[in-house]
């Protein structure tokens, strides 16, 4: 579970390229800043877009902007709006993510959620 020190610095997110990432319907855009053992992005989900794929690597999620829906693989949701988080430790849920209006979203995960069973 090592991660690197990271000395203090800024993230000027306007300079982080952003990538491309294609969900059963509509797009996600990632800007991602990556450190040894941590991640962290600015994640942009536009309208009608649902996930590719139900994850269940520990995220924590903060809404910046917009609303989506976390749906559990077991039918249960969660909408999250502005202002909203959701925390959870890898492997301790399957979920995916889906939006009608498109959503921003800040996305920290690494070495630090995995889960201790």
């Amino acid at each position: 579970m090592a991660t690197e020190n990271i000395p203090f610095q800024t993230i000027n997110w306007a300079e982080v390229p952003r990538t491309e990432h294609v969900g059963d319907s509509g797009m996600a855009y990632w800007q991602t800043a990556q450190y040894q053992g941590l991640r962290v992005r600015i994640v942009e989900y536009s309208a009608d877009y649902i996930a590719d794929h139900w994850c269940e690597k520990g995220h924590i999620v903060q809404c910046l902007e917009g609303e989506f829906v976390s749906e559990m693989s077991d039918g249960t949701e969660f909408t999250l709006s502005k202002g909203m988080t959701y925390i959870v430790s890898d492997d301790l849920s399957s979920h995916r993510s889906v939006t009608k209006n498109g959503v921003k979203l800040l996305i920290i995960d690494g070495n630090f959620l995995k889960a201790t069973l």
